[in-house]
């Protein structure tokens, strides 16, 4: 047995806290076996084999003496890998600052605080490893089973661009605390992860829509002679990392040294002052306002709205869970100027990309308004009939929605006002749909766990997303003058009867709740 307060007794603690908060993100707080959760993910490691056998198994015969371009192409899957670790990372660090609650036990014991948030940031990286190696291990396995025990190697290149993400993510976060203090970070290093992990793909399909007219440009950007002509030789150390997976067994070393070298750096620039930083992020001062405010008398819905909009706008969780969704808006948007003369087919694209972004985000925000309401006694004292609440929580997710996806539905109402109308019908419904979703679902939580939303229930889950796809596509079917669009609403009209009886609180939500 380790000696207490001793590296390994503090490693252990904190990858126990972990397995913890894993088993009750699995098991929905012990509200389903934990046996069942590991076999639905195993069927999905399992299931994940066959996309990953058609996307890499044409690849497993590359030799050891790759091309630039080859190199290249591997490279860029790198760094979109490092790039989407990096998003986690920065996310799990931001939460270690801002949200554990143990800081003044920790800075009380006699064990130095150094050793502890080096264990800390230690911990995260083997977390983020086994992500890493899970979420890389289908395609591995299926470039092993195809070319050889060489790729193996592969592993070993994915444990490096975890622990480098990681220790960046560390590094990043510091960096932000110290240039614009504990309030503005929470928000900005929120929003970053957000956008670090969807940056990269982004970008490659901006440049290709730019170059060559739409995404499937991607592959002819990646094999132009023009670019393939600008870059370094095979054996420059910034193939390393590809020429690692390859099976170089030489540079794979270097590659992990480089991660662990990295990792010890941060580890001791960085340990000894974590404490503070982590005290005087949990420790924030409310802001004073230098004007007062006259009182103003509202009705009492109009005051249920004033507070769920104020609860968005303060949530930094959700501005970084909710970006990402309208990041991904942005190639269609610039597909959509890049084709203004052109067809009507790339507005349909559009149409249906934003019903289904908007579905999704009236979901979530229907969530936080609804099931995570932290004050529900108080809310059940207010001067509204139980029915008022939830139409005044409603008209809140509905003007929230507007807000944020008004300004694209006007753009696309400027180029074509035939599409923009389908598009805003169109997200009107599949945001009414997602929202009683939640309502025939609903179950008290936390805010604070708006990431853990989807293990109270996998049939709403579900239910949720394959109704905005539903939608999105009879939308973008009638926009197109197809006939199938009809099909497509009674395929989301039938999953919605679905998932009311299957819906624990169908007596509590009527379809007039939300209208």
């Amino acid at each position: 047995m380790s000696a207490p307060a001793s590296i390994i007794w503090l490693a252990r603690q904190e990858l126990r806290l972990a397995w913890r908060d894993w088993r009750s993100l699995m098991t929905a707080s012990e509200r389903r076996p934990l046996s069942r959760a590991l076999l639905v993910l195993a069927f999905v490691a399992v299931s994940l084999h066959l996309p990953a056998y058609a996307m890499v198994a044409r690849f497993a015969d590359v030799g050891l003496a790759p091309d630039v371009t080859q190199l290249f192409s591997l490279s860029l899957v790198v760094l979109l890998y490092l790039s989407l670790l990096l998003s986690q990372a920065m996310e799990s660090v931001t939460r270690t600052l801002y949200s554990r609650g143990d800081l003044d036990l920790v800075m009380s014991s006699p064990v130095a605080p150094a050793r502890l948030f080096s264990v800390r940031i230690a911990a995260n990286a083997v977390l983020m490893a086994i992500m890493a190696l899970v979420l890389s291990s289908p395609f591995i396995d299926v470039l092993v089973l195809v070319g050889g025990p060489r790729w193996l190697a592969g592993f070993g290149v994915a444990v490096a661009v975890a622990v480098v993400a990681s220790a960046v993510a560390v590094a990043l976060t510091v960096g932000l605390f110290r240039l614009l203090g504990p309030r503005r970070t929470r928000l900005v290093a929120q929003v970053l992860a957000a956008v670090i992990g969807a940056a990269f793909a982004i970008g490659i399909q901006i440049v290709a829509i730019v170059n060559y007219g739409g995404p499937g440009g991607a592959a002819a950007l990646l094999a132009s002679p023009t670019l393939t002509a600008h870059l370094p030789a095979a054996g420059s150390p910034l193939w390393l990392p590809a020429r690692a997976v390859f099976g170089d067994l030489a540079a794979l070393v270097a590659v992990v040294a480089i991660a662990l070298a990295t990792l010890a750096a941060v580890m001791a620039a960085f340990a000894p002052r974590l404490g503070e930083y982590s005290l005087a992020a949990v420790d924030l001062i409310p802001t004073r306002h230098r004007h007062q405010r006259r009182f103003r008398i509202q009705s009492p819905r109009w005051a249920m709205r004033r507070k769920e909009w104020l609860l968005l706008r303060r949530d930094p969780w959700l501005v970084s869970q909710t970006l990402t969704q309208l990041l991904y808006l942005v190639p269609p948007a610039l597909l959509l100027l890049h084709n203004f003369n052109g067809a009507s087919g790339s507005m349909v694209v559009v149409v249906m990309v934003l019903v289904t972004v908007g579905g999704q985000l009236a979901g979530a925000l229907a969530w936080l308004a609804i099931s995570g309401e932290d004050a529900p006694d108080l809310v059940a004292t207010a001067p509204l009939v139980g029915a008022a609440v939830v139409r005044a929580k409603v008209e809140a997710v509905m003007g929230a929605l507007a807000v944020v996806l008004g300004p694209l539905l006007v753009i696309v109402a400027v180029i074509s006002p035939y599409h923009a109308a389908f598009a805003a019908v169109g997200v009107a419904i599949a945001a009414l749909s997602t929202i009683q979703i939640q309502l025939w679902f609903r179950a008290q939580a936390r805010r604070s766990h708006f990431r853990r939303r989807h293990t109270s229930s996998r049939i709403a889950t579900f239910a949720e997303a394959l109704t905005s796809f539903s939608w999105a596509a009879a939308a973008g079917l009638a926009a197109a003058g197809s006939g199938l669009a009809a099909a497509s609403a009674v395929i989301a009209l039938l999953i919605l009867a679905g998932a009311r009886s299957a819906s624990p609180r169908k007596a509590l939500a009527s379809p007039g709740a939300v209208m």
